[in-house]
Formats: C-alpha cells, structure tokens, sequence
C-alpha cells in the first residue's frame, strides 16, 4: 500500500525532495572545503574569541528582547484597531520591513542620529548644543536590529491574533474581562507557541549580522563573527583564522537550529486562520494608547525612509545615471535579482508541493516515512539560517580557488544560492500552508476527476496561491537586490553590485552619491514590493471549484 502510494505522489513529492537534497548536498561541499583546509584549526579559543562570542551573545540577546517586546505591543495594537483608514497599508510597511535594503535604512538611522543628523540639526536650531552621537557601536547595531526585526515580530503576530476565534471574544466581554486579563488568558495563549521560534529566528540574524554590524559598529570591539570572517579575509587574508571563525559559528548556529526545531514542534505550520473575527470593544481611554502606540511607531518607522528621499532627491541625479560603474552596479543587481526570484519561485513551490504531499491525510501524511521526510524537507529551507551567507561565501571563494575557471561566474553562483537560501524560510512559510489548504479542500474532486499534476496546478492551484506567489516573487527580488553578504567576498571593479558600490560610497565618505544610490534601491524596492503583486492578477480562482468543494 505504502509503495503504490508513493508511486501515486511521486510527481509531487520527488522534486521537492530532490531540491531539498541538492541544497543540503551543496551545503556539504562548501562546508567540506572549509573543514579540509590545513591551517582551519589555527584559531585558538583564545580572549579575541571568546570577546567577539560575548559581544555577539549580548547584542543579539538585547536585540531579541527589545524586538520581541516591541512586536508584541505593535500587534497587539492592530489587532485591536481592525478598522481604521489606511490599515492596509500600515501593515503592507510591517511587511515591508523584512525587505528594506540595509544599508539604506542604516544611512537613513545615521541621518536622524548622527552627530550633523536631523535631531542634533534641530536641537542646535533650538539653541541646545546638541547630544553626542550614540548611533555607533552597540546601541546603535541594537537600535538597527529592532527597526527590521520589530516589524517582522509584530506582522508575525498579528497573524495569529487575527485568528482568534469570534466565540473567544465573545465570552471575554460576556465574562467582563479587563483588558489584562483578556491579554494573559486569551492573546499571549494564541502567540505563546510562536514566540520561542520567533525569538531563536531572530537572534540567530542578530548573531550572524553582517552590514549592520559592518557599518554601525564603529570597532573591532562589537564585531559578529560574520564582521570578523570578512575582516580576516579581505583585510588580512588570514583564511586560517576566517575558516576558524567560520566554522565556530556554523557549529554555534546548528545547536541553535536544532534547539529551536524543539520549539517550533508546537507552531502549526499548516493552520488556517478562522474567517470570522470580532472586534474588541474597548473603552476610550485603551483606544487612545492603542493609536498613540501605532503613530509612535509609524514616525519612528518613517522617519529613516523619509532621511533617504531626502537627501537623495538632493544627489546629481543626472551624473548618477550616466557613470558607467553606477549602470553596471544597477544592471547587475536588477539580473541577479530576477534570477533569483526565478529560482525562489520555482524551489518554494517544489519544495511546498512535497510538503503538501506529506503532511495531508488523504496523501501521505499518515505513512510512517511522512515524518523524516518532512524534518528533512524543513532543514533545508531553513539551511540559511544554519549556515549564514558569508559561511556560505566562503565555501564558494575556497572552492573557486581549488577547481579555478572565472571568478565572476563563481560569484553569481554564490550569490543566487545564497539569495535563494535566504528567502527560502519566508517563501515555504507563506506557501506551504496555502498548498495544504487547497489539498484539504480539493483533493476528492481532483482525484474522481483524475486530472494530472499539471492540470490541477493550472486549474486549481495556480489560482488558490497567486497572492502567496505574489509575495514570495517580491520577497525574494527585493531582498537579493539588497544584500550585502556574499558580494562582500567576490566584488571587484569587474563585478559590482548596487549594495557593494553604496558601501564604496559610504566608506569613502562620499554621501551625495551615497544618498543617491540609496534613493534608487529604495525606490526599486518600494515600487517592487508595493506594486508587484497586482501584477499577477485577479486572485480569486474559478467560481465552479467553489461550487463542487
């Protein structure tokens, strides 16, 4: 029975399977080539170690909390106000948030907190002599941090608020629950299996961070081990000590991976939020904080997007567009973008294909193989956060040195895989449980039907998951056109990308241009993630299937 059904779903199951295996596969080889190395053990766990270990521990401990808390008071906010003008779009920006250039926002923080920035500017207007600059070195890498993971945290739970059921609000009014009672017995219950992987997610990007650290730490003193692999290789060429760190951290991250899979055993993946909700009835008072808190936010969030437009409608526009480096930077960066959206699009729906497959009864998903498989299938969506894109950067300079051919094609190679990887997580987390939804509702009618994998896909599936697709499409654009990561290893004069030629800008002082090009990402990005999912059309999907489910 188990191998006629696995002959059965073999169409559904084996790419993903085989996808996940590639990507596991070349994460062996990169990772071989560092543990290969004669000199990897030249790193001693020595004071400079054991220092940059504890600074990474402490801002990403910090940043953790602070964001952790921050999100669940900006949800808890939104949840409460479901209808005001505009909501839409606050929480589009909460979205926004995960995709947001870097450094662009890192130029923008500098902007309002620098020692010259907007609030010295107008303190000094004032008459006040102005504060000293606190925007480099640990609290600003935390402040940073808690602007992008912030966000993520609050649309993350809002989710799950949203999915409260009516009857639940209907018996805290029915009961006269205040408003802290209702939060410790109804909202902090619906968020509580989710806020353990959240948390370890979201540490795990602070202790592997690469630009922020970069550019906001101001000294070797608060360096990650991502900041420090990179300084040994391009400053010192010391692969000996980069292989050391490299390998401490991926030993670092894979106990922290394998501590969160514990946690997240209780997150439901595969739930569906419930259609009908019920609004709070606050009182006047509760509703005054509640918007207070979402207009604090929304200034706080606004005002380094703001800095960029700016300065950047300041920037000689005119030459910016007619320097050669600038239009290389820019064609690359848009090529490398969309191949890499290509490559998301197609390994995500692969990879949530076979996901569907194995964790639907009506499938496989009472087979006693259902569970490695699907263990396997999530590591390796999840491999980015394991092992980290300089890691990653890494294996590939070790293994263009051994094998040899042309550098540049080694960095596009290194660079999709590590663009793909790192929008893997968000792209099976959104598509995965919509599959799973449309398997639930239609498998009976497809299978009496009998209509094969790409009939289904094109009847059934392509509509129900258009919105997800939408959104995995601009992720995975938007954050490949912004990372720094493993373009920091390979850029050259011969291959540049937008995000290296700002940091080039910003090192050498040059903020105009700066501005400049960080204006155009922004704008790409904004245009891109805004406007791209209405590109895809009307989602709804065909009224007959409504008609036989």
């Amino acid at each position: 029975m188990l191998s006629k059904n696995l002959f059965r779903f073999s169409g559904s199951l084996l790419p993903g399977l085989l996808i996940a295996g590639g990507f596991l596969l070349l994460a062996s080889v990169l990772l071989y080539q560092l543990a290969a190395q004669p000199d990897t053990l030249s790193l001693s766990l020595g004071p400079r170690f054991l220092k940059i270990l504890f600074w990474s521990t402490v801002q990403a401990g910090c940043s953790t909390l602070l964001s952790v808390l921050l999100g669940i008071v900006l949800a808890w906010a939104l949840s409460h106000r479901r209808r005001f003008r505009g909501r839409r779009l606050y929480v589009a920006f909460l979205s926004s948030a995960l995709v947001l250039p870097t450094l662009v926002v890192v130029l923008g923080i500098v902007t309002i907190l620098g020692r010259s920035g907007w609030i010295n500017d107008t303190l000094r207007w004032l008459g006040h002599s102005g504060f000293e600059p606190f925007i480099f070195g640990f609290s600003g890498i935390v402040i940073a941090h808690v602007y992008f993971n912030g966000s993520y945290v609050a649309r993350t739970l809002l989710s799950r608020l949203e999915s409260i059921p009516a009857e639940q609000h209907k018996l805290t009014r029915s009961i006269g629950l205040n408003a802290w009672q209702r939060f410790k017995m109804i909202e902090l219950p619906s968020i509580a299996s989710t806020l353990p992987s959240v948390s370890i997610t979201i540490f795990l990007l602070c202790f592997t961070s690469f630009s922020i650290v970069l550019i906001l730490g101001g000294s070797p003193k608060f360096n990650t081990l991502e900041v420090s692999i990179f300084e040994a290789i391009k400053l010192d060429f010391n692969l000996g000590r980069a292989l050391g760190l490299a390998l401490a951290q991926l030993a670092i991250c894979a106990v922290l991976i394998m501590l969160g899979s514990r946690f997240s055993k209780g997150n439901q993946l595969i739930s569906v939020p419930s259609g009908k909700q019920a609004a709070w009835h606050d009182s006047k008072m509760l509703v005054a904080i509640q918007n207070l808190i979402l207009f604090i936010f929304a200034v706080l969030f606004m005002l380094p997007i703001l800095a960029i437009i700016t300065d950047g409608m300041a920037a000689d526009f005119i030459s910016l567009f007619t320097n050669k480096n600038f239009l290389t930077a820019l064609l690359t960066s848009l090529i490398i973008a969309a191949l890499s959206t290509v490559l998301v699009i197609l390994a995500s729906t692969l990879l949530a294909s076979a996901f569907t497959t194995l964790a639907t009864q009506q499938r496989l998903g009472s087979s006693r193989l259902s569970q490695p498989l699907l263990k396997l299938l999530g590591f390796s969506s999840t491999l980015y956060l394991a092992v980290p894109s300089l890691v990653l950067g890494l294996g590939f300079f070790l293994l263009a040195r051994r094998i040899g051919g042309e550098q540049n094609l080694w960095a596009v190679a290194a660079l999709l895989t590590s663009n793909a990887l790192m929008v893997l997580p968000f792209a099976v987390a959104a598509l995965a449980p919509a599959m799973v939804k449309s398997a639930n509702r239609y498998d009976k009618l497809a299978f009496s039907l009998g209509l094969t994998k790409w009939s289904r896909w094109r009847l059934i599936e392509s509509h129900l998951v258009r919105p997800e697709l939408a959104y995995i499409a601009s992720l995975a654009f938007c954050m490949s056109l912004g990372d720094l990561g493993v373009i920091a290893l390979f850029g050259n004069q011969d291959f540049i990308t937008l995000p290296w030629l700002l940091y080039q800008k910003m090192g050498s002082y040059r903020t105009d241009e700066a501005a400049g090009i960080a204006l155009v990402m922004l704008a790409i990005t904004l245009a891109v993630f805004l406007l791209l999912p209405g590109l895809f059309g009307n989602t709804k999907h065909k009224s007959h299937w409504r008609q036989h489910a």
